[in-house]
C-alpha cells in the first residue's frame, strides 16, 4: 500500500486518542519500514509487559458495534444472510465509511490499505505460476463476487433510506466489496462478545481462547484474543492474549462450534498497525477488562526496533493469500536452504484412492464413502517434517484390506491403524510423485537464486511452489530410503532441494 503521510498518521493518532484510546507515543511509533510498509516501532527501550496502547471494546468495528444492523433490523439482516460469513461486516464498513464524518470510525478508514498485493488481485498470468499450491483453491474470488451479488446488493437496494441510490454505484461496488474483504482478511481479530456495565455473559459468550473459524467463509481469517481457561467473556487477565485471529486460521476445530459467530470478527484500530514475521512475536493484545483491550509487549524491545505481533507462523501459501508476501528463514532437518518451516503441502485423499487402485482389485466407492462420514479427512497435509500423516496411511490401508477385515472394520466403526509397509510406501511415493506432476516443471532454485527480469509477483509464486515441491521431494526421499529399492528412478518431476540439500533427480 502507499505510504501514509505524517500528516495522515498524526490525524489517526489523534482520533484514536479521541475516542477514549490511549497510546504511550514515548514507546511507539508509526513509522514506513523497507520491505514491511507502515509498521510499528520501539522510541525507546522497553521492558516486557509494556503497555503501548489502550483500546476501548466499543472503538473496534465489528457487527456488534456499528449501529447499521440494528437499523436495518435483526431479521431483515438475518434473511438476506448477512449474518453468515463476512458480508455483513463488509456492508457494515463501507456504510460506515460512506458517512464520513458521522461515523464513529471517520478516523479509522483514511488510514486502512486501499490496495493489496494478494493473489485476490494478481492477473491470470500471475495466479498461473500457483498452479498446484494450496492457493489457488482458497482465493475465493467468484465465492466472493456470489456472495455480493446475492445477499450485499439486494440487501442495499432494499433500503434505499439507508442506501441512497445515487450512493450505490460508486460506493457498494464489487471492487469496494472485495477491499473491504482484504482488509478484513489481513487485518481483523477476533474479539469475544461482552456485556456492558458488568451484566453477566449469556451462555453464548462463554468461551475461551477464540480463534478463526471456516464456517466464516473459505477465507475465515482474524486475528484472535485469547481468554483464560474456562473464563467467561467478560472476566479476562491482562496476561491472557488476544490471539491472531488469522493464526488460527488453519487449525481445525470441527466438533467445536463456540467460535463459529462472524460478529466476533472484528477491525480493531491501532492494533492492525503491528507487522508480523515468522517466530518474531514481541508484543500481543490482552483483554484488560470487560471493556478495554491493550497491547503489551511480551519481552524487552531496544529502541529503533519493529515492534512485531503474530501471524500465527502460517505456510507461506496463506501468508501470500491474506497478506500479500512470502517469509522464509533457515529450513530444519530433514530439509535444508531458505524457506518457510511452516509450509505444508495438501495431498487430496482421491490421489490416494487411484493409487491404492494399481494394488487391489477391491471396489473401492463403499469403502471411500465410509471414510469420509467416520474419518471425515479428504485432504492430507504433509509439513517440513516430511512425514505421512497417519490419516494418510491409514485409507491407503483401507482400501487395500480383506473383505472380511473390511467388514470388520466397518462394523466397529474403526479405520485401520497407519502402519507402514512396502505396499503403502509404493502407493505413497506413487501419490507424491502424481502431486508433483501438478506444479510448473520450471527449476524454481535457479529462477529464485539467479537475476531475473521476473515480476515481484512471479516470484512470490515460485517461493509458494518451490516450498510445497521442495517438501514432496523430501517426503519421497524418505519413503525410498526406506522401501524403494530402485530410488533413484522413482522420483520424476521435482527439481526442489531434496532433504540433504542435493538437486532432486529429474
Amino acid at each position: 500500500m502507499a505510504a501514509q503521510s505524517q500528516a495522515e498518521i498524526d490525524a489517526f493518532v489523534a482520533w484514536f486518542q479521541a475516542q477514549g484510546a490511549t497510546v504511550d507515543t514515548t514507546a511507539m511509533g508509526l513509522a514506513d519500514i523497507p520491505g514491511y510498509g507502515r509498521g510499528v516501532v520501539a522510541l525507546r527501550d522497553l521492558p516486557a509487559e509494556h503497555t503501548l496502547f489502550t483500546i476501548p471494546r466499543d472503538l473496534v468495528l465489528s457487527m456488534r458495534t456499528s449501529a447499521l444492523p440494528g437499523k436495518f433490523g435483526q431479521a431483515e439482516w438475518k434473511k438476506f444472510g448477512l449474518c453468515e460469513g463476512w458480508t455483513g461486516l463488509i456492508l457494515c464498513m463501507l456504510w460506515e465509511e460512506a458517512r464520513g464524518a458521522s461515523s464513529k470510525w471517520h478516523g479509522f478508514f483514511p488510514i486502512l490499505p486501499t490496495a493489496f498485493d494478494t493473489p485476490m488481485f494478481w492477473d491470470e498470468n500471475d495466479r498461473a505460476e500457483l498452479k498446484g499450491t494450496a492457493v489457488v483453491d482458497k482465493i475465493g474470488k467468484e465465492d466472493a463476487e456470489k456472495d455480493f451479488a446475492t445477499k450485499l446488493l439486494p440487501a442495499v437496494e432494499s433500503r434505499p433510506d439507508l442506501f441512497p441510490p445515487d450512493s450505490i454505484p460508486h460506493v457498494y461496488t464489487v471492487e469496494k466489496y472485495h477491499l473491504m474483504g482484504s482488509r478484513i482478511l489481513s487485518r481483523s481479530f477476533h474479539v469475544l462478545r461482552w456485556k456492558p456495565d458488568g451484566e453477566e455473559p449469556d451462555e453464548e459468550a462463554e468461551v475461551d481462547e477464540a480463534e478463526a473459524s471456516s464456517a466464516l467463509n473459505t477465507d475465515g481469517n482474524a486475528m484472535d484474543v485469547d481468554a483464560p481457561t474456562d473464563a467467561p467473556a467478560v472476566e479476562f487477565d491482562a496476561q491472557e492474549p488476544v490471539e491472531d485471529a488469522a493464526a488460527e486460521d488453519d487449525e481445525d476445530d470441527d466438533d467445536d462450534d463456540r467460535y463459529e459467530d462472524p460478529a466476533d470478527v472484528a477491525m480493531v484500530p491501532m492494533a492492525d498497525m503491528l507487522n508480523g514475521r515468522f517466530a518474531t512475536e514481541t508484543a500481543r493484545l490482552y483483554y484488560d477488562d470487560e471493556h478495554v483491550l491493550k497491547m503489551m509487549t511480551t519481552q524487552a524491545i531496544t529502541a529503533g526496533e519493529q515492534i512485531w505481533n503474530t501471524y500465527g507462523d502460517p505456510p507461506n501459501s496463506d501468508l501470500l493469500r491474506r497478506y500479500g508476501f512470502v517469509d522464509v528463514t533457515e529450513l530444519e532437518p530433514p530439509l535444508s536452504g531458505a524457506g518457510n518451516p511452516a509450509d505444508i503441502v495438501e495431498v487430496p485423499a482421491n490421489f490416494v484412492v487411484e493409487a491404492a487402485a494399481k494394488h487391489t482389485k477391491n471396489k473401492t466407492q463403499e469403502r471411500v464413502d465410509w471414510w469420509l462420514e467416520e474419518a471425515d479427512d479428504d485432504v492430507f497435509v504433509i509439513g517440513t517434517d516430511c512425514e505421512l500423516p497417519p490419516e494418510f496411511v491409514s485409507l491407503a490401508r483401507l482400501l487395500l484390506q480383506s473383505k472380511a477385515d473390511w467388514e470388520k472394520a466397518k462394523s466397529k466403526g474403526k479405520v485401520p491403524k497407519p502402519v507402514m509397509d512396502a505396499t503403502i510406501g509404493a502407493i505413497a511415493m506413487d501419490v507424491l510423485q502424481n502431486r508433483l506432476k501438478e506444479y510448473s516443471t520450471s527449476d524454481d532454485e535457479q529462477l529464485l537464486s539467479g537475476p531475473s527480469q521476473s515480476s515481484l509477483n512471479h516470484k512470490m509464486a515460485v517461493t509458494v511452489r518451490l516450498g510445497e515441491k521442495r517438501i514432496l521431494a523430501g517426503a519421497l526421499q524418505v519413503l525410498q530410503s526406506r522401501y524403494g529399492k530402485d530410488a533413484g528412478k522413482r522420483k520424476r518431476g521435482a527439481d526442489s532441494t531434496s532433504a540433504r540439500g542435493k538437486k532432486a533427480r529429474r
